[in-house]
């Protein structure tokens, strides 16, 4: 009985699915406007579908719904997340997966635009906030976007970038098959989308904090109860008033830097915090496991 209570609906899942609803109708308009009209390839497992779906559709008179496809490529990576990932997150990922395969081929297809470069760009800005959408709500549009995340969790690092580079080789196929414009254009769709969603979702980025502070006992306890993060406490002297003064060290996740900041400003107003960009870090770093 236990085993499975980890998997039933809390009140706070309904945050989530309002989210995947949007993520999924995101996703699905994008395909059937932006991507559709110019006839690009996102990248990722949407992207290989496609690929499939045109190339049956091309050499073999073929025509093959989406939804058969994505789901099809999406079957072993959904195992493999519920098995190492999560429960929960896993259940929400084949939600929006099957959501989103089903409304590309429900809704009909129409142009804004047939310029292949405002396609390109506003497809890939799209495709970026459908993503997030579903990273916030602990959920994933399933594909490489899997891969991504297992290991970001095992490795403690941003694996987007890297998930751009094996984007890039579905496309370079695509390129052989359909013209080298359609592979191109697609690469700067992938881009966009990379760049939107390095900025609008942080939780793999992380920040190092220093922080200059008369009460360091009271904004470690922020840190902690705030974040599970620890710190490391530095004793010194401000040469301006020549009093003593504490250089608290804490590295946090990117994502819960603003709410951090503003807790720790409310409890030390003359507190001096310096925020630098982590690259990467060695060591112990607590990372909240899906559920």
């Amino acid at each position: 009985m236990t085993r499975f209570t980890t998997i039933i609906p809390t009140p706070s899942d309904f945050k989530r699915i309002l989210l995947i609803l949007l993520g999924a109708m995101i996703y699905s308009v994008n395909l059937n406007s932006f991507v559709y009209a110019a006839g690009i390839f996102p990248g990722g497992f949407s992207g290989i579908s496609l690929l499939v779906q045109r190339s049956c559709e091309k050499f073999f008179d073929l025509k093959i719904p989406y939804t058969v496809l994505y789901l099809s490529l999406n079957a072993a990576p959904a195992i493999i997340s519920f098995l190492f990932i999560g429960k929960k997150f896993t259940l929400f990922s084949i939600f929006m997966i099957t959501l989103s395969s089903v409304l590309t081929d429900a809704l009909p297809q129409f142009e804004l635009t047939n310029d292949p470069l405002l396609c390109s760009v506003f497809g890939g800005i799209f495709s970026g906030m459908a993503t997030t959408c579903c990273l916030r709500a602990d959920a994933t549009s399933g594909g490489t976007d899997f891969i991504a995340i297992y290991f970001s969790e095992k490795r403690g690092v941003d694996m987007w970038n890297y998930v751009f580079v094996m984007n890039v080789c579905v496309l370079i196929v695509a390129g052989f098959l359909f013209g080298w414009d359609k592979a191109l254009y697609s690469i700067v769709f992938q881009f966009s989308a990379t760049q939107v969603l390095n900025r609008l979702y942080l939780h793999y980025q992380k920040s190092t904090m220093l922080i200059i502070t008369e009460k360091p006992e009271e904004l470690y306890t922020i840190i902690k109860q705030m974040t599970n993060h620890d710190a490391t406490k530095f004793v010194g002297t401000g040469c301006f008033k020549n009093s003593e003064k504490s250089l608290l060290y804490t590295v946090v996740s990117s994502d819960e830097l603003g709410m951090l900041s503003k807790a720790l400003k409310n409890c030390d107003s003359g507190a001096f915090i310096n925020v630098l960009q982590t690259k990467e870090i060695f060591g112990r770093f607590f990372t909240k496991t899906k559920d």
